[in-house]
Order: C-alpha cells, then structure tokens, then sequence
C-alpha cells in the first residue's frame, strides 16, 4: 500500500475528527515505517501533531510527527490529552483487546477516537495476525463504529478495512 492509498482508505475520517479546523495531538501505535502517520498527519489541521508509536520507528521526526520507542501494549507512554488514536495493522497483535482500550483512553481526551485499520476476518494467521479482529468483532469492543473504506488485501485471504471507532456515546455532531 502507499500514502495515496492509505489516504483514501481513512479520509473519510476527516469530517467526524474531533475540534475540527484546531490542532490536534494524534498517536499511530504500532506505526512501522510510518505510512498511516504520514496519512493522518497530511489529514489533520496545520501545526497538528502526530506521534508515532513503535518498538523499532523508522519513521522521520518532523514538526508533526514524533516518533517514540515503546511498545504501546506493554510500555506506559508519554502521551495525554489525545483527540485519536489510529492502530493500522496493530490491533491484531494484542490478544487481551479490551485491557489494552482501556489503558488507552487514559491518554485520551473524553470525546477523542479511534481509527482503526485490520483484515476483516477473525480467522488467525498465527505469525503475522494472531488476534484477528473484523468489523464485527471491532462493532463488539467499541459502543459506536463506522466503516471509512475497505479495499482488497494483497495476501488475498480477507478484505482491509478501515474504521471510525467511538469508545463514548456520539456527540451531536458525530454520525
């Protein structure tokens, strides 16, 4: 996948994003190489910043975007006052999901949210998705979800999607 793809796959995102038109302070937990963190980076307002999460970043620090070594899952990070979360092909790592949603939101402001990017399938790949979680499965962790984009995977075992996960109930101005 690259940046356009990537951007396409969560743009919908941009209107439902919390304080629209403000800078907001966003975390890419499990960010790799940092392709999402440039997406979401790229989506936000100006002078918005985007911190990416990994054991091992190789991603360029810049004035958006920070990168920091940890492991979101085990490590307590040095984040707070979030307005989102995105988890591009992470989430499926974590077996004990809710734990981990809950460790999170004490980064994040009250009305913050999740953008969550993962096969939609629940069957296991052992090495590479050992904790599958579909849009079903993501629709029973969080109170609120909503499907941005989906497009075929390149190991053609499930389709990617993306999602708009709300862990509190809708504000006004929400879907």
């Amino acid at each position: 996948m690259d940046l356009r793809e990537a951007l396409a796959l969560i743009d919908k995102a941009v209107p439902l994003l919390p304080r629209p038109g403000q800078t907001q302070h966003w975390a890419d937990l499990g960010c790799g190489s940092g392709l999402f963190t440039t997406a979401i980076a790229r989506l936000l307002p100006a002078g918005s910043t985007v911190y990416g999460v990994d054991t091992n970043p190789t991603l360029p620090h810049s004035s958006s975007i920070i990168p920091i070594k940890a492991d979101f899952e085990k490590d307590s990070l040095p984040l707070n006052n979030l307005d989102g979360i995105i988890m591009a092909n992470s989430l499926h790592y974590v077996k004990d999901k809710p734990a981990l949603l809950q460790k999170l939101r004490s980064y994040m402001q009250p009305q913050a949210l999740f953008i969550i990017v993962e096969y939609d399938t629940d069957q296991p790949v052992p090495r590479w998705v050992p904790y599958p979680v579909s849009y079903v499965s993501l629709s029973k962790l969080f109170p609120h979800t909503q499907k941005l984009g989906e497009r075929p995977s390149v190991y053609g075992r499930a389709n990617m999607y993306a999602a708009l996960a709300i862990p509190h109930p809708f504000p006004d101005n929400h879907l």
